[in-house]
């Protein structure tokens, strides 16, 4: 399985596979146009209340590591299989906004998707 992490400001290339963006809110400065995405889905992005409650502070990631994996394990399995079929097939690339790229819902995500292979 192969899944890469990349801000969705950062020059999309032939090695990204699948392009699917995962936060919940649309990135400032992106035009939709721009994106190269194939895929954006807001479903698997944290609620908005651990996002926010988050606040994208590390010393809160553990919490927010485990709060946000209890939600993955609920979303949907439909769509989790869908992109675990491209990570294997094309590669999948989840792209995200957050500066921060050791501590952001893309990274959990993409352990969620190689853990549950």
């Amino acid at each position: 399985m192969n899944v890469g992490l990349k801000r969705i400001y950062d020059s999309a290339c032939d090695e990204d596979g699948y392009r699917v963006l995962v936060d919940g809110m649309w990135p400032r400065g992106v035009a939709k146009c721009d994106a190269a995405l194939d895929e954006w889905c807001r479903e698997l992005a944290p609620s908005k209340s651990l996002r926010q409650w988050y606040g994208h502070d590390p010393e809160r990631w553990t919490e927010f590591y485990r709060a946000y994996r209890s939600e993955l394990r609920e979303s949907d399995a439909d769509t989790l299989a869908r992109l675990r079929e491209h990570a294997r097939r094309d590669g999948l690339t989840l792209l995200f906004a957050a500066r921060d790229v050791e501590h952001n819902n893309a990274r959990v995500l993409k352990e969620h998707l190689e853990d549950s292979e």
